[in-house]
């Protein structure tokens, strides 16, 4: 392979994966996302970055709130609204938190 090509490759690998993608305290405390009482995450900055660790935690904790929910025989709404209130009342000073007016506060 030529040098040109080589370095295109390279190139092109790094430009399609961060090599340090963020993780999501990293997020929270940069103001990108911020927890809601629905249990999810949700996006405050829209950057591709943000967007894609929004939709994989959420992902996982859907996951995990399924799991919770047929082992203790309730719904999986109920769960991610339990756990939706603890993460909201856990987050940190200057984290951000949707209200129930569907607002933005900080923390």
């Amino acid at each position: 392979m030529n040098i040109v090509i080589k370095s295109a490759l390279i190139l092109s690998l790094l430009v399609s994966q961060p090599l340090w993608a963020m993780t999501l305290n990293e997020a929270r405390q940069q103001g990108a996302v911020g927890e809601t009482l629905s249990g999810y995450i949700a996006p405050i900055k829209q950057d591709k970055e943000t967007l894609a660790l929004v939709k994989s935690i959420n992902q996982a904790r859907a996951e995990h709130y399924q799991q919770l929910a047929d082992s203790n025989n309730i719904s999986v709404d109920e769960v991610a609204k339990l756990a939706g209130q603890k993460l909201v009342t856990r987050a940190q000073p200057g984290e951000y938190v949707r209200g129930i007016n569907g607002q933005w506060m900080k923390k």
